[in-house]
């Protein structure tokens, strides 16, 4: 294993995936809390903003890990696992505040979706910078 292996970024991702495994038990404890049996994805209300607040984890989960990925090997890995560990208290943030009440989702939602738009952005430049390095042997290190 070389030193520039991203351990960083894998580090990141395995929490990040350890989060998703917590947040879909925290769905099934609410399945059996409130007696709504599979595959039914409907219930009393705490359960349906459980429901929903882990589906909406799952749907933004995947824009994570490539906007993750992308800004920390064309950019810097180091920044982007930090705003990886960001983006993972926004979304708890996120899922506790909607089990409460749907209104309280609103903090954790803008924090992790200014964490994702700020790794796209940073994600963008970087592969700007190596495609300028490497067609156009222009340089901006």
């Amino acid at each position: 294993m070389g030193s520039n292996s991203p351990f960083l970024l894998a580090e990141v991702t395995l929490l990040s995936a350890l989060q998703m495994g917590y947040l879909a038990r925290r769905v099934g404890l609410s399945r059996m809390a409130h007696k709504v049996l599979p595959p039914a994805v409907t219930g009393p209300p705490e359960f349906e903003r459980t429901f929903r607040a882990h589906q909406n984890c799952v749907e933004f989960y995947p824009l994570f890990l490539v906007t993750l990925w992308t800004c920390g090997m064309f950019f810097n890995e180091a920044t982007a696992a930090a705003a990886g560990l960001v983006y993972m208290i926004g979304r708890q943030i996120y899922f506790n505040g909607y089990v409460n009440s749907s209104k309280k989702r609103l903090p954790g939602f803008f924090l992790s979706l200014a964490v994702l738009g700020t790794l796209s952005l940073l994600a963008f430049l970087g592969i700007m910078r190596g495609i300028l390095h490497k067609y156009f042997h222009i340089h901006l290190d």
